[in-house]
């Protein structure tokens, strides 16, 4: 691994780390989680990329070229990924502890059923867009064209399944957080390999986005909107 490569890496883990300490530790409200996570994962890597890479933004990006085939695929497996979440919560129900799901968004994160529409437009398309910036078009391209491929895809992934920790810490008992941490790592895996021909994020989020849909609709089963 090059030293950009280390230092990004380095800096990657410390954003999870910190951001797992302000969930969890500090079990900051949601909006102030927010705006944490737009720090680091949004201004820092693009300061990065204009003063360290010393790169255009823009042209760093690469998000002009869209790959139509990559696209589709991205819904394709959109689509199954959000069938995948809508059937696993109501298969695997039985065993998990929906009082204290619940309990934890309306008391620590203060999301209220008031809300919940607005909180589910942003992270569809406004969470998933800073997710998929930061773990494939700033990491995964970055460290696959400058430096080890297997590590790249690797590390991504995983650093993306480990980041969700500190949002479900919470919810579940340890065999299905394990379960999700697969599921998180195999889909962190496909992600990066849409993106591969592109060479940005466009594909990634798409799935992303379909994906998200998925737990929002669980999300408005939960807060009882049907």
């Amino acid at each position: 691994m090059n030293k950009r490569n280390f230092i990004i890496s380095i800096m990657a883990i410390f954003s999870c780390v910190l951001l797992f300490v302000i969930e969890q530790v500090l079990q900051a409200p949601y909006l102030w989680k927010t705006l944490a996570k737009m720090g680091l994962f949004l201004m820092i890597p693009l300061l990065f990329i204009r003063f360290v890479l010393e790169k255009p933004i823009l042209a760093f990006l690469n998000l002009r070229v869209i790959d139509l085939k990559n696209l589709r695929l991205g819904f394709l497996f959109g689509f199954i990924s959000m069938g995948i979440v809508i059937g696993s919560f109501f298969l695997f129900r039985p065993f998990i502890d929906v009082d204290s799901i619940m309990t934890d968004l309306v008391e620590r994160q203060e999301i209220t059923k008031d809300i919940f529409l607005f909180i589910a437009l942003y992270i569809t398309f406004g969470n998933s867009l800073l997710e998929e910036f930061y773990f494939r078009g700033f990491l995964f391209l970055q460290m696959y064209e400058k430096g080890s491929k297997r590590f790249a895809y690797l590390f991504s992934a995983l650093l993306f399944a480990l980041y969700h920790v500190a949002i479900f810490a919470a919810w579940f008992n340890i065999g299905i957080m394990l379960l999700a941490l697969l599921g998180l790592f195999a889909v962190g895996l496909l992600l990066n390999w849409l993106n591969l021909k592109s060479k940005n994020f466009l594909n990634s989020w798409t799935l992303h986005i379909m994906a998200d849909i998925g737990v929002m609709v669980v999300g408005f089963y939960l807060f009882g909107f049907f």
